[in-house]
């Protein structure tokens, strides 16, 4: 008899940080080609982004691993705002987005907010989807690419 792995979110500890990197490095790549050089997406590599999150977790924020027989998602909440939600890009469009989203959000004691790349209208329509409004605040990076402020409006 097989036995069924359990979906959970779990705190990314140093034993799984590197799990943790490999999901931000592989989406990453995914939600920047086309607007980066291929040299600089090529230099996100596990090991550099594990650095990142490393340096993000110092600075207080804390990161989960969404599991489901396997690591697939991440997202860290830093008091109110939500950072790095990615998702593996095989495992996308099958609700892990959502389901960080919604742990995360539930891990605020306020509007949680968060930024996004102009460019990446995938997250755009999932944050819009679970109620995240433009807040009219943006860090203007190229004439073309810039990052976009949204909050969870409230009910």
């Amino acid at each position: 008899m097989a036995r069924k792995a359990l979906k959970m979110i779990k705190l990314v500890t140093q034993s799984d940080i590197m799990e943790a990197a490999i999901i931000h490095a592989e989406s990453w790549k995914e939600s920047h080609k086309g607007i980066c050089s291929a040299e600089f997406i090529a230099s996100h590599t596990p090991e550099r982004q594990k650095n990142y999150l490393e340096s993000q977790i110092a600075k207080g924020a804390q990161l989960y691993l969404l599991i489901d027989r396997k690591p697939v998602g991440i997202v860290s909440v830093h008091d109110n705002i939500i950072e790095n939600l990615y998702v593996l890009p095989e495992e996308q469009n099958k609700g892990y987005g959502t389901q960080l989203l919604t742990f995360a959000v539930g891990k605020c004691t306020k509007p949680p907010t968060l930024w996004i790349l102009s460019t990446n209208n995938r997250a755009k329509r999932l944050y819009e989807r679970n109620g995240f409004q433009p807040t009219g605040n943006v860090i203007q990076h190229t004439n073309d690419v810039y990052e976009l402020e949204l909050r969870l409006s409230p009910v």
